[in-house]
C-alpha cells in the first residue's frame, strides 16, 4: 500500500519545484522528503522524479502518478473531515489581490478544498484598493492584497521591494519619457511608480492599462514600457532595470484583512494556509 505521507511530498514537490522549498511548506527536512519520493519509487518501480542541478522535474511517470496521488489524498482528507470531531461548514468570501493570483493562489487553493470540503469558499480578484473598498461595503470576508509602508490595516505577512522590469531597458530608456505599462487606479504599484518619477522630476506617460497581471505581462514583453511588480512575483521574460537607471522604489507590505464580525474558525482556517503558503 502506498503511503499517503510520500504522496502528500511528492505532490507538493511538483507544486514547489524544488525540495528545499517543499521541505519549508510541509515544515520537514529536505532529507525527509527525499527519503519519501525514493521510498514512493521504490514502491512502484519506477523513476518518478527528475533531478538536476537547476530543476526538479517529473517524469512521464511521475506525471501519470500525479493526478491519482491528488485523488487519494482529497479522498483522505474528505474521509478525516468526515469523522472529525470539528467540521468546518459554511461560506467564506475570499479577495485576492491580481500579482498574487498569478503567482501562488493554487497550492493555497488545493489544499484549502482538500481540507475543508464543506466550506464554500468564493473568490474575488481585483485590485488592492478595490478589494478594501468592497470589504468596508461587507462583501468580503477576508482580503490577502497589498498595502503601502507606514500603513497599519491589516496583519503582516512580509515586506518586499518593488523593482522596475523591462524586457530590454537600453530600448526603452533612450528617451526622456519612460513608458509605463501598469494597473488602472488605484493600484498601489502604480501609484508607487508614478511617485518615484515624479520625485525626481522625470517624465514618463502610460503606454499600457490593465486590470489583469497576464495582459500587463504580454505588453512588456512586447517591448512596450516598464513594468512595476514585487521582485519575487517577476513574471518570467522580463529582467530587472540596474539600480540608479530609475528611482528607488519603496517597499510594499502583503496583509491579510479579516472583516469583523466574519466567522472566525473559516477565517483562522483560511488565513493559516495562506501564512503556511505565502511567507518566504
Amino acid at each position: 500500500m502506498l503511503n499517503l505521507h510520500h504522496l502528500e511530498s511528492f505532490v507538493m514537490l511538483q507544486q514547489a519545484g524544488s525540495f528545499t522549498a517543499a521541505a519549508e511548506r510541509l515544515g520537514i527536512g529536505q532529507s525527509t522528503i527525499s527519503q519519501h519520493i525514493q521510498r514512493l519509487e521504490k514502491s512502484l518501480g519506477r523513476q518518478l522524479v527528475q533531478r538536476d542541478t537547476h530543476q526538479v522535474r517529473l517524469t512521464a511517470d511521475g506525471e501519470a502518478l500525479l493526478g491519482y496521488a491528488r485523488g487519494m489524498l482529497d479522498l483522505n482528507g474528505k474521509v478525516v473531515t468526515l469523522f472529525g470531531e470539528s467540521r468546518l461548514r459554511g461560506r467564506l468570501r475570499l479577495g485576492v489581490s491580481e500579482d498574487v493570483v498569478a503567482n501562488r493562489l493554487t497550492s493555497i487553493l488545493e489544499d484549502f478544498t482538500r481540507l475543508h470540503p464543506w466550506v464554500d469558499l468564493e473568490l474575488t480578484v481585483a485590485l488592492s484598493g478595490v478589494l478594501f473598498q468592497m470589504q468596508e461595503a461587507g462583501e468580503l470576508d477576508l482580503v490577502l492584497a497589498k498595502r503601502h509602508i507606514g500603513e497599519t490595516h491589516g496583519r503582516l505577512l512580509y515586506r518586499e521591494p518593488l523593482v522596475w522590469l523591462a524586457r530590454d531597458a537600453d530600448v526603452l530608456l533612450r528617451d526622456e519619457t519612460v513608458p509605463l505599462i501598469a494597473f488602472p487606479p488605484p493600484s498601489i504599484t502604480r501609484k508607487v511608480a508614478q511617485q518615484a518619477l515624479d520625485g525626481k522630476k522625470i517624465a514618463w506617460r502610460i503606454v499600457c492599462t490593465c486590470g489583469s497581471l497576464s495582459g500587463l505581462t504580454a505588453a512588456a514583453r512586447a517591448g512596450m514600457g516598464v513594468l512595476v511588480q514585487p521582485r519575487s512575483m517577476a513574471p518570467a521574460g522580463l529582467r530587472e532595470i540596474a539600480p540608479g537607471r530609475l528611482p528607488d522604489l519603496e517597499d510594499i507590505e502583503f496583509v491579510l484583512v479579516p472583516r469583523r464580525g466574519a466567522d472566525a474558525a473559516l477565517v483562522e482556517a483560511v488565513s493559516s494556509l495562506i501564512t503556511a503558503r505565502i511567507v518566504p
